[in-house]
């Protein structure tokens, strides 16, 4: 995974940086995505309440789950399926940052690995898509806590995309 928190210049960036490489422009816009997720998903907590998308780029993103102590289990950590749905939310922006508005891209595989148990505040995901075809795309997503440099997860998944959409 690219550590985008070493920077060119040896100067200091957070770990979840990504002042230091260059972005390419994405398919959608970060206000164009938050309305069509808003009108297509209203249901759906993510389109305008539990995540924040801080960053957008062609093929990546950077978002934040914002911490709430009912989505903590026993123990006072984060719940699994809570990082599992942050991952998968994360790759499908990520996907959509690169191929646009195709609301009808699915995943067909999402494996996660917890790392280390995660403080109970802010989660931080940075999303990035290792290849992207015609019918399918892969990602992964690095799961820290706000202000920690170390990963509490890992997610690897694929989205299928479906026949005729626009891949830019």
């Amino acid at each position: 995974m690219v550590d985008y928190g070493k920077m060119a210049d040896s100067g200091k960036a957070d770990a979840m940086s990504t002042d230091a490489i260059e972005m390419a422009a994405p398919a959608i816009t970060r206000k164009e995505l938050l309305d069509r997720l808003r009108v297509e998903f209203p249901e759906a907590s993510h389109a305008v309440g539990d995540y924040e998308i801080e960053e957008l780029w062609r093929g990546g993103c950077r978002l934040r789950q914002r911490y709430d102590k009912r989505a903590l289990r026993p123990g006072g950590t984060h719940a699994g399926a809570t990082m599992m749905a942050l991952g998968d939310f994360a790759t499908y922006i990520a996907v959509l940052s690169a191929i646009g508005w195709v609301p009808l891209a699915v995943t067909t595989n999402l494996t996660i690995n917890f790392l280390k148990k995660p403080p109970a505040r802010d989660l931080l995901a940075q999303a990035r898509l290792l290849k992207l075809g015609r019918q399918l795309a892969v990602g992964e997503v690095a799961i820290r806590a706000d202000g920690d440099d170390e990963l509490v997860a890992h997610v690897t998944s694929t989205y299928s995309i479906p026949p005729g959409s626009p891949v830019k």
